[in-house]
């Protein structure tokens, strides 16, 4: 599809989302939708995102799919995918659903549209299990102990992430808050754990 080769080439998809935590810019599903409605309307073409629920091996998961389609009716879809955790601390359970699905169609639209997402926090924060992975387990261990700080939980740099988690305007946001501090300090999933406990109890008391 000559339209969709046209859209991949001129693209500009920047990173509008900015976390004040972590320091690091970050583009959403709605930040490539928006850049994206000048390149449809110059080249007729139309995008639908669809999402299904699907089980694979016990797990719930969203199957988002984007389809760009041309003047003529040719098609080209690209389909990416997302667990859900109807159980997950401080969300409801559609929630839940509303953030898979937000993650799900981010990447299927990076498929479809050759989007490079290499930067994005998702992937940096897989990037260190995979360098230490190749590393002895005692080693690494104590290396990341040594560089990492501590938050704590009744700290004023704890308040600060709590303000930026609970005033975050969307659950993606409050996904990369949890997956900065999950990374920079030493005692992350304490700090995680007491984030998740104070933010349903937050919600209980709206």
């Amino acid at each position: 599809m000559v339209e969709l080769v046209k859209i991949q080439s001129e693209l500009k998809a920047p990173k509008n989302q900015y976390n004040n935590f972590g320091k690091y810019k970050y583009r959403s599903c709605e930040d490539i939708l928006e850049g994206l409605k000048p390149h449809l309307l110059e080249n007729n073409c139309v995008l639908t995102l669809n999402d299904d629920v699907i089980e694979c091996t016990g797990v719930l998961m969203i199957k988002a799919t984007a389809t760009i389609t041309n003047g003529e009716g040719k098609s080209i879809s690209v389909s990416a995918f997302a667990g859900i955790d109807p159980n997950k601390k401080g969300m409801d359970i559609s929630q839940t659903f509303g953030s898979s699905s937000s993650y799900a169609r981010k990447y299927a639209l990076n498929g479809l549209f050759a989007i490079d997402d290499t930067k994005d926090a998702d992937t940096q924060n897989n990037t260190p299990s995979k360098k230490t992975a190749t590393k002895p387990a005692n080693k690494t261990t104590g290396s990341n102990t040594k560089n990492k700080p501590t938050l704590g939980t009744d700290t004023a740099g704890y308040n600060k992430a709590f303000t930026a988690y609970r005033d975050a305007e969307s659950n993606d946001k409050r996904t990369s808050i949890k997956q900065t501090i999950l990374n920079a300090y030493v005692d992350g999933q304490q700090v995680l754990n007491k984030l998740d406990k104070d933010y349903s109890e937050y919600l209980k008391s709206k």
